[in-house]
């Protein structure tokens, strides 16, 4: 396998392993202490149809192989409107990433997707489930502040995180 791992927006004949990347994340929560933040089918298979045809999924590949998913989506998130037990570090405009999940075989996935999205927008936002300690981790080793708590579509609570990237000019 190559060394060096490469993003690029998904296309619909990725589904069927991207479904396969999640189903092994939905698993791996269950086994780590977090079985409800993606109960059976989540994401469902018309969430991600959405998200490649909106253009906001991408696949993290290493030598031909996807390894990774994530959605990026820049501009308002219903879900981030309503904020409680703290606020948002700014109102600036906002990229979110969203259902990031990798099949296990590599590591820095989380590093790659952060610096894909940075370098797309300096003002960073993602949630996580309380019972996500994996994802708390990554989020706070780089550089995530805690921002308070919000309701998924669902109405169940998620930790808010927000970061600020300070880009060079």
């Amino acid at each position: 396998m190559s060394q060096e791992m490469i993003i690029r927006k998904a296309v619909p004949a990725d589904l069927q392993s991207i479904l396969r990347i999640y189903e092994y994340a939905r698993n791996q929560m269950r086994l780590s202490g977090n079985p409800d933040q993606w109960k059976q089918n989540y994401p469902p298979r018309e969430t991600i149809a959405g998200d490649i045809a909106d253009g906001n999924s991408y696949v993290i590949t290493d030598g031909g192989e996807i390894a990774g998913v994530f959605a990026f989506i820049i501009g308002e998130d219903a879900t981030y409107q309503r904020i409680e037990q703290g606020e948002w570090l700014n109102q600036d405009a906002y990229g979110t990433i969203h259902r990031m999940a990798g099949n296990g075989t590599r590591k820095g996935l989380f590093r790659l997707c952060e610096q894909f999205c940075e370098s797309r927008i300096g003002n960073i936002r993602a949630d996580t489930h309380a019972c996500n300690l994996i994802m708390q981790h990554l989020l706070e080793t780089h550089g995530y502040q805690k921002c308070g708590r919000i309701y998924a579509a669902d109405g169940s609570p998620r930790i808010a995180y927000q970061k600020i990237v300070h880009h060079n000019s």
